[in-house]
């Protein structure tokens, strides 16, 4: 999926990642980050460092493997990102070992959900399914730092908000990956005031990437 575009530019759009990075945010740094992704989006680029260890990940979760893909990928992967996938492969296979067995991979969609007037993409990693039918939704967190509440807040509401079309009969997780924690939504939070929040979140970020 791209950005939506216009005879002047891009009009306003986020992925869940760059949304929810957006909400966690404050300040002038919210204006800064808008206009950094407006400008990316603009130019084409972009890369995306790491689809390697997603499919090592879902290989060792599919085939009960133990961390055989996670481990190879190490040096599998461009000396480039060698250090990146060394930081972040010992809180996946922490992930991997908390996982009960036997669960399986199942794919998820993509959806593209409106808050107000602004698009954002809802792209799982992956999907599990458990033998009781339970299915989960993953997100996964690659940041050297952990996720900000407010944007596990964001990430895993707007997942369950759309979870009929994602993956049916399943929960929202995002996996803090290099520290194999779990997080999941909290039931005490309550569904309205996120969308208050949201909604004026998405105007701010439409109204910042209009005179970005």
């Amino acid at each position: 999926m791209t950005a939506p575009t216009t005879t002047t530019g891009t009009v306003p759009y986020a992925t869940l990642l760059s949304f929810t990075r957006y909400v966690g945010r404050t300040g002038p740094r919210k204006a800064s980050f808008v206009g950094g992704l407006r400008r990316q989006r603009e130019s084409g680029h972009g890369f995306n460092p790491h689809g390697q260890l997603v499919k090592a990940l879902k290989a060792d979760i599919q085939f009960r493997t133990g961390g055989t893909y996670l481990n190879a990928v190490v040096d599998q992967v461009n000396a480039r990102w060698k250090p990146l996938y060394e930081s972040v492969v010992p809180g996946a296979l922490r992930y991997l070992e908390s996982l009960s067995t036997p669960v399986e991979v199942t794919p998820t969609r993509d959806a593209l959900c409106m808050i107000g007037t602004l698009p954002v993409k809802i792209n799982p990693h992956f999907g599990l399914r458990y033998p009781d039918g339970r299915g989960e939704a993953v997100r996964l967190h690659f940041d050297e730092d952990p996720p900000l509440d407010e944007a596990a807040v964001a990430t895993l509401h707007l997942m369950g908000r759309h979870m009929d079309l994602v993956l049916p009969n399943a929960s929202a997780v995002l996996v803090d990956l290099r520290r194999g924690e779990v997080l999941r939504p909290d039931p005490a939070v309550k569904g309205d005031e996120v969308e208050r929040w949201l909604a004026g979140e998405a105007a701010a970020f439409s109204s910042m990437w209009g005179v970005a």
